[in-house]
């Protein structure tokens, strides 16, 4: 096994991710979460999704919940979805175990 990168390799591409969290964020909140779409839902629960570069970036958007004192409910990761799809197309995410 040698440390040099395979020069044939594709680069990773952008993921798609949806975080939901318990309660409702103003949709002003989009750019603050690096353009990420807000959808906010009938249960009081409001929808991150978009696409994310990396996981350093992942992890950025999850500290900017946290900063807020919102209660994290679920992420997910959605690997290539065609960009027509709507994040109402998408299978639901996995919870994170609070009820």
């Amino acid at each position: 096994m040698t440390d040099e990168l395979d020069p044939g390799s594709q680069p990773n591409p952008m993921m798609v991710y949806r975080i939901r969290i318990k309660g409702h964020l103003d949709r002003e909140w989009a750019d603050w979460f690096d353009g990420m779409t807000v959808t906010l839902d009938e249960h009081g629960e409001t929808l991150l999704s978009g696409p994310v570069v990396d996981q350093a970036a992942l992890y950025g958007l999850l500290r900017k919940v946290r900063d807020l004192g919102m209660a994290l409910l679920a992420v997910q990761c959605v690997e290539g979805y065609p960009d027509e799809a709507q994040p109402s197309q998408l299978p639901e995410e996995t919870a994170l175990g609070t009820e």
